[in-house]
């Protein structure tokens, strides 16, 4: 038992970034000190009380010797139950979101909270990295912040400057964080690979790349352009895809696997578009201006697509895989091919009812007579 008690304690000193729960909790303690953020690593060196933000009066027994304290908090009453079984302090807000339906936007942050302490439960193994990325965090945008910094940073960038720069601008445009939440949805319901909202959150690198891209577009916007173009870089390197921050992309996206695909400057990809792998939207020439493809709402663009210069996909076309695109494709119509051609006889394209982007269906309307010479 004693044990387990101490494990408590060591769970909280090998924190890397203490939670602000945690410095609360330790400096109500006897034998520690605990002093405003930021927090560092707790330092085993005596009688430095104000010379670090977290240090101890004594050796590891003043530790152990303090256990005694742990059974008024709910930290040592819950710490051998499974974490999906623990309940934290209600908030009004969290009270009513209890009762929202699944399409609110606030349910799917609590919907992942939920799935984190489920995913603890079959392994307490990553108790530290949901924790940090998901569990500690009272709101997405927190999360979202901590995760792309710690994805994007690197020896000369540091998570902390990234996090600053992406929590300042999902916390002062709310309307990020909705489409990050579409986007969310769109991914869940759109592939079947997806089992769980926070598998998506913390591991789908389409999704991540796209949330990163929202934040350096919003950076463009600003004419903060370099800082744009840095996150830019960084997405590329790490998530092997390109979007430049010059381009708009709509809400509800899904980049299916997501390797190599590139977005130039003035592409616009609208709402509830489905893009799979090695998928380009370029220009074509060395001229500026506005050269790059316009997608509508509801497209589905089959894996190895280019859709090269400033033409039209219509609300709701499909793009077969492995086509180029050099020319406008009318709504709710199929192209397939090198050229890409209209499925359907001449001047009549076969029209599809559905919405492609969300069927995910490659092959409808698709006869082996009707595009191959």
């Amino acid at each position: 038992m004693k044990t387990k008690k101490f494990s408590i304690l060591t769970s909280i000193f090998h924190h890397h970034h203490l939670h602000p729960q945690s410095h609360k909790f330790l400096g109500s303690l006897p034998h520690f000190y605990a002093s405003s953020y930021p927090q560092t690593l707790l330092k085993h060196t005596p009688r430095q009380h104000h010379e670090s933000p977290l240090c101890t009066r004594n050796s590891r027994t003043y530790a152990l010797e303090s256990i005694k304290t742990l059974k008024s908090y709910n930290l040592y009453q819950n710490s051998c139950i499974p974490i999906s079984k623990i309940h934290t302090e209600s908030t009004p807000e969290h009270d009513s979101a209890n009762n929202l339906d699944l399409d609110d936007d606030h349910d799917v942050w609590l919907i992942m909270k939920d799935e984190a302490r489920s995913d603890l439960d079959q392994e307490p193994i990553l108790k530290n990295y949901y924790f940090t990325s998901i569990l500690s965090h009272n709101t997405m945008e927190s999360a979202l912040s901590h995760h792309l910094s710690i994805k994007l940073s690197d020896l000369t960038l540091p998570s902390a400057t990234l996090h600053e720069l992406i929590m300042g601008v999902l916390t002062g445009d709310q309307e990020i964080i909705k489409a990050v939440k579409n986007d969310l949805k769109a991914v869940k319901e759109r592939d079947p690979a997806c089992v769980s909202y926070v598998h998506c959150f913390l591991h789908f690198k389409g999704f991540l790349a796209c949330q990163a891209h929202r934040v350096a577009h919003k950076l463009w916007l600003q004419n903060r352009k370099i800082l744009a173009l840095l996150i830019q870089n960084r997405v590329s390197e790490v998530f092997a895809l390109d979007i430049h921050p010059g381009a708009k992309m709509g809400s509800g996206l899904l980049l299916d696997h997501a390797t190599g695909v590139v977005i130039g400057e003035t592409a616009v990809v609208g709402d509830n578009v489905s893009i799979l792998h090695n998928v380009t939207l370029g220009g074509t020439g060395k001229s500026g201006g506005d050269r790059h493809p316009k997608v509508g709402d509801g497209v589905l663009i089959g894996a190895g697509t280019c859709v090269l210069g400033n033409v039209r996909i219509g609300e709701g076309a499909k793009i077969g895989a492995g086509s180029v695109v050099v020319k406008d494709v009318p709504a709710r119509t199929t192209a397939v091919g090198n050229p890409a051609k209209l499925i359907g006889e001449k001047g009549n394209p076969v029209k599809h009812d559905k919405i492609p982007s969300h069927t995910m269906d490659h092959t409808s309307h698709i006869e082996f007579y009707d595009y191959v010479v």
